[in-house]
């Protein structure tokens, strides 16, 4: 079993950051609401509160007992973490007096286990309208900012006797320069964690576990061809064979080509699947539908519909696969809650319940990045793992307003035309996601001496780590300006191309 470290989230927007860091290191850890109570299984380490929008004074702020937990592990306390810890203990935390928000410096520091290697002067990122007044008795300041007394403070051995700390910046931000450093102080060091969390120690444990939970039961999944589906079906297949069935429904939705190149690509990875052409299917359900909320239920509903004639036609099938990783978790189980539905997530919803089977998620602790590097262990083809992101219900959401065969026919060629010169440019990889959205607007043109009156496409480019937050990819004006041309001249239909320039927030990546 791994060494791992928990987590305590109490809603700041860096958790996933601190998590990320972490697992960086070779360590493992895991998220956990801070309402929910600690649960002290073998190999847990250490345990790292994270900061929160509340204030400690808040009469609703979440308040486990941090004392409670230094008992049985050591503890990192982050922002909010630290003023609680602070307060908890009989400091006092109040409004501060300075601006404590932005860029700050490490001064005077106290080299102990969680300080060693880090600079004098060291960059810090602060992010709180409350600070430390003064700090409770039994407890030692390890360093202070030109601002503020107490930026990271220690617990003497009277408070508990695993080590304590609290530090009032956010090690886990690039902004803080050696904040990596800190937390491999605090993982490695303090709490003696093994970087043996690798690729292929994850390979290697979640073929036995999957093997051991399935045994000879059949397990049916349903593949998008992104990375998520074809890592969990590839980690599936190398523990049951062809005992795993897949199904790759063709919703007419897909981008130019692409259920030929992904069913050759899942015959060269030896995956046992079945291809669905219901391409009319979609389309008579969407016709003349025109709300982007309405198209996303009828495209989700009908997948399942789909997907589940499919599935009922196996015998003695006991197990759901599905893509499911750790962000959607996360989102799930937040300390706030599930967020407010801002449109209908994409992931296949509803099938474990309609199909009465247990669930297999073998990325389902893996961010993104981490599924990756799996399925590179895995050995699988680039074309699978560089692949951008694409919505479920596919160019169903692209197309604004109704969708039609000829529509997509429309946005499929001036697509492929789009990523073939991200390809050729070498500004793919560059990208986190990319895509053409056919607007339901048409405006005149000239093409020689004749006037056309036809449709315009917008270019989405977004840069990301995650998805979570994006910025709109800084493309060169001559790049855009060859696929603008390009576009226009071999897609009859499209005579405008825009560019998009929005960021996510306030936009989203996809425009429905």
């Amino acid at each position: 079993m791994n060494d791992k470290i928990l987590i305590l989230d109490f809603g700041s927007q860096f958790t996933q950051l601190i998590a990320r860091s972490v697992r960086e290191l070779n360590v493992y850890c895991e998220i956990q609401p801070c309402t929910k109570e600690v649960q002290y299984e073998d190999g847990l380490k250490g345990v790292i509160l994270s900061g929160s929008p509340f204030s400690v004074n808040d009469p609703q702020a979440p308040k486990p007992d941090i004392k409670a937990i230094a008992e049985r592990l050591p503890v990192l306390s982050i922002c909010y973490g630290a003023q609680l810890l602070a307060q908890q203990s009989g400091g006092e935390v109040g409004k501060s007096t300075h601006r404590e928000y932005g860029r700050a410096h490490l001064r005077h520091l106290l080299h102990d286990e969680l300080m060693a290697t880090i600079p004098d002067g060291s960059q810090v990122w602060m992010s709180h309208s409350d600070t430390i007044r003064e700090l409770p008795a039994g407890f030692t300041v390890i360093s202070r900012t030109e601002a503020i007394p107490v930026a990271a403070f220690k617990a003497d051995d009277s408070y508990a006797p695993n080590p304590v700390y609290g530090i009032q910046f956010h090690p886990e931000v690039t902004h803080s320069t050696d904040g990596r450093q800190l937390l491999k102080n605090f993982v490695v060091d303090v709490c003696g964690c093994d970087q043996g969390w690798t690729p292929a120690s994850f390979v290697h444990e979640t073929v036995e576990r999957i093997r051991q939970e399935v045994g000879n039961n059949k397990v049916v999944m349903a593949l998008s061809g992104g990375v998520d589906s074809t890592v969990a079906a590839t980690l599936i297949h190398h523990a049951i064979g062809d005992n795993l069935y897949c199904i790759f429904v063709d919703n007419g939705l897909l981008r130019k080509n692409e259920f030929e190149q992904v069913m050759d690509g899942y015959k060269h990875l030896g995956l046992n699947t079945k291809g669905v052409d219901a391409k009319k299917r979609f389309y008579d359900a969407l016709d003349g539908v025109s709300d982007p909320e309405k198209k996303r239920k009828i495209i989700g509903g009908l997948f399942i519909d789909v997907f589940q004639e499919e599935a009922n036609q196996l015998k003695n099938v006991s197990f759901l696969g599905q893509g499911t990783i750790y962000p959607d978790v996360i989102e799930s189980l937040s300390v706030h809650g599930p967020s407010a539905t801002i449109k209908s997530h994409h992931n296949v919803g509803g099938l474990p319940e309609k199909m009465h089977m247990s669930l297999v998620e073998p990325l389902r602790f893996l961010f993104k990045d981490e599924v990756r590097k799996i399925g590179r262990e895995l050995g699988i083809d680039d074309i699978f793992l560089s692949r951008h992101p694409f919505p479920g219900p596919g160019l169903g959401i692209r197309i604004l307003g109704a969708v039609s065969e000829e529509k997509v026919k429309l946005l499929q060629d001036a697509d492929a035309i789009y990523v073939q010169h991200l390809r050729d440019s070498g500004l793919y990889s560059q990208v986190w996601q990319a895509g053409t959205i056919l607007l339901p607007v048409q405006s005149v043109g000239v093409m020689g001496d004749e006037r056309t009156y036809e449709f315009t496409v917008a270019l989405r480019a977004v840069t990301s780590v995650d998805g979570m937050t994006a910025d709109w990819a800084h493309l060169p004006h001559d790049f855009l300006a060859r696929v603008s041309n390009d576009i226009i001249n071999h897609v009859k239909g499209i005579n405008r191309v825009v560019y998009d320039i929005s960021s996510k927030p306030p936009a989203t990546i996809e425009w429905e």
